[in-house]
């Protein structure tokens, strides 16, 4: 089911009470999807995954990117620098 924001705001309640009857309510913005409110027992296609064994979580966390170069001129120059 389709409601665009204004429609949402105006009648909550009745929205709510088809998603907790197992309907997915997808909220638009003029007519653009912008979100879904889903019934929270299904299962979104990411848990989906993980249950079938397709995926799995990382197994370490993300590094942090390293801190930025500074330097002036163009990147080529500096990249010649280095290679020497």
């Amino acid at each position: 089911m389709d409601v665009d924001i204004r429609e949402l705001c105006d009648s909550l309640s009745r929205h709510l009470a088809e998603v907790r009857s197992g309907h997915t309510v997808t909220i638009t913005d003029h007519g653009r999807p912008i979100a879904r409110i889903v019934p929270v027992e299904r299962l979104t296609r990411l848990e989906q995954l993980r249950e079938e064994g397709r995926i799995q979580p990382a197994r370490t966390r993300k590094q942090p990117a390293p801190e930025p170069v500074h330097a002036k001129g163009i990147v080529s120059g500096l990249i010649d620098e280095h290679r020497r």
